[in-house]
């Protein structure tokens, strides 16, 4: 039997004294103002068993990673229809480069970088009003964790809206190719609200428990297993942007970053796991949360592509 317990602990001890832990982000504010030291990890078991260590309690700015729960509530909402207007291949680019779009006629390669959340934000104004979007997401978000105490932090949002000048050059391009229909602004005011979701560790990890257990979460179905087998294969190939293809081959685990310094990652049927450390290497990928990934791989044998899952 796997001492999970055990590894995390020394894997959040061995994070703490670490030398090398990247740049913080710095054109938010409030982002740039959270130390580099901080590290928290969380792992929940499919049997529930929740295992965390260090700063895992501390709330933090989720940001692209709410990208994964935007997509499985579009998903909900138009179904494979959201293909027609994103696609679903790596990029090989920054997640907030424009270059793409212009040769491929306005249609984001994956969900998962900058242009292609904005379309998926679209998509859910094209049933809802801004606020109603936002307020779904909190609902969604509230209920996989199983806890009601998340919110947006407004500060980040505001300071999103006041610093996403690229972001706002992504939707107009966009829009102008026909693939952005509501106005701009609305878009735009929806993803930096889903951006700025603040959640520590052990939320992040208990919100993915739907992702780790074929669509369920507290016994409760949440998408059918079909959807979560396809979003996480869309996490392993791009949830680190022009990062993923090391992030697979180092972890081999389903992952979604955000430039708050915080990873889910899935291990299906067995774990869903979230670590934070806000020093980013240069594709903006916690450098301290992949390499904590990594050492649970090697102690745990989590890896999707080992020839037997070792359970815990």
């Amino acid at each position: 039997m796997t001492d999970i317990a055990s590894i995390v602990s020394e894997i959040a001890e061995d994070m703490r004294a670490h030398e090398h832990r990247g740049k913080v982000a710095d054109y938010i504010p409030a982002l740039a103002a959270v130390p580099d030291s901080k590290f928290g990890i969380a792992v929940v078991l499919h049997d529930g068993t929740v295992h965390t260590a260090g700063h895992a309690e501390e709330p933090f700015s989720i940001q692209s990673i709410s990208k994964v729960f935007a997509l499985t509530l579009a998903l909900g909402a138009v179904g494979d229809q959201l293909w027609q207007r994103v696609g679903r291949e790596p990029s090989g680019s920054a997640f907030n480069s424009i270059v793409q779009l212009e040769t491929e006629h306005g249609i984001p390669r994956n969900p998962f970088i900058n242009a292609g959340a904005i379309v998926v934000c679209d998509v859910l104004l094209g049933r809802l009003q801004p606020r109603e979007a936002i307020g779904q997401m909190l609902r969604f978000v509230r209920m996989v964790a199983g806890d009601e105490s998340i919110a947006i932090d407004e500060a980040v949002a505001s300071a999103e809206q006041d610093t996403g000048f690229r972001n706002m050059a992504l939707a107009n391009y966009m829009r102008a190719f026909g693939n952005v229909h509501a106005p701009v602004e609305l878009v735009l005011g929806t993803y930096f609200h889903f951006c700025a979701l603040a959640m520590s560790c052990r939320q992040l990890a208990m919100a993915g428990r739907y992702l780790m257990d074929g669509g369920r979460s507290d016994g409760h179905s949440v998408i059918s297993p079909r959807r979560a087998r396809r979003i996480n294969a869309l996490m392993m190939s791009c949830g680190h942007y022009d990062n993923s293809g090391d992030f697979a081959y180092r972890t081999g685990l389903p992952g979604k970053s955000g430039v708050g310094g915080g990873i889910l990652a899935v291990a299906p049927g067995i774990a869903s796991i979230a670590v934070w450390s806000p020093g980013l290497n240069p594709s903006g990928n916690s450098h301290l949360g992949q390499i904590a990934l990594e050492r649970l791989v090697q102690r745990t044998g989590w890896s999707v592509f080992e020839p037997r899952l070792s359970g815990a």
